[in-house]
């Protein structure tokens, strides 16, 4: 997909963004594919960052949010294994950068966003750029039980637990990646329910994410 704004500058800036991420460890080539698809300087409200998009680095988005860097980006959804038709919950929309990495991928992406302006403005971008994604604004510990099951969950905020509710809305065989932790630093979790519903716990190295937080805004 070529969108209007997305230059030749800004499509080699993603080669070599690309180029960095294997470098750093990710091999699935889906997930690159989509990185190297996706125009993340489109995802900043702020023009002057744009010329920094294609850094490995957050920045700040407004809502005390951030769009995460694009290795930790590749990183969960690597972790998170999509296949092309999944059904896949995300919880906490943000920019829209991580959902439009995922619709890229093939993926049918339910995001929910408990900051409600930047899901006004999250969704508006996503529709402008032609990506399908369902966008709600709500509660994530919730998750969006009216959809269940999903193939697959990814949280892109920091959890101090792993809400039940997501666990439950989880299809058999499914997978879903978290980061925990209470403090400035969270673990990366995989979790994977297999088809008898028991449930297995990863690890995947610490990670830094604005908290996940219950109250609508």
């Amino acid at each position: 997909m070529t969108l209007s704004g997305d230059d030749y500058r800004s499509q080699g800036a993603r080669r070599k963004l690309v180029q960095e991420l294997r470098n750093k460890g990710i091999t699935a080539a889906s997930v690159l594919e989509a990185i190297g698809q996706v125009p993340r300087h489109m995802f900043f409200e702020d023009t002057a960052l744009r010329l920094h998009a294609y850094e490995d680095k957050p920045f700040p988005i407004g809502c005390g949010q951030t769009i995460s860097q694009p290795f930790t980006v590749a990183f969960q959804t690597q972790l998170l294994e999509v296949r092309r038709g999944d059904r896949v919950l995300e919880v906490g929309t943000g920019s829209g950068y991580q959902t439009a990495v995922l619709a890229a991928m093939g993926a049918k992406v339910w995001s929910i966003e408990r900051h409600r302006p930047l899901f006004l403005s999250t969704r508006s971008r996503l529709e402008s750029m032609g990506y399908k994604a369902s966008l709600y604004h709500g509660d994530g510990f919730l998750g969006l039980p009216g959809y269940a099951p999903y193939d697959r969950i990814l949280v892109t905020c920091g959890a101090p637990f792993v809400p039940e509710p997501l666990v439950d809305q989880l299809r058999a065989g499914g997978v879903l990646v978290i980061p925990v932790g209470e403090g400035p630093v969270q673990r990366m979790v995989r979790i994977r329910r297999a088809e008898d519903h028991s449930v297995s716990r990863e690890e995947h190295g610490d990670f830094r994410f604005v908290p996940m937080l219950a109250d609508r805004q």
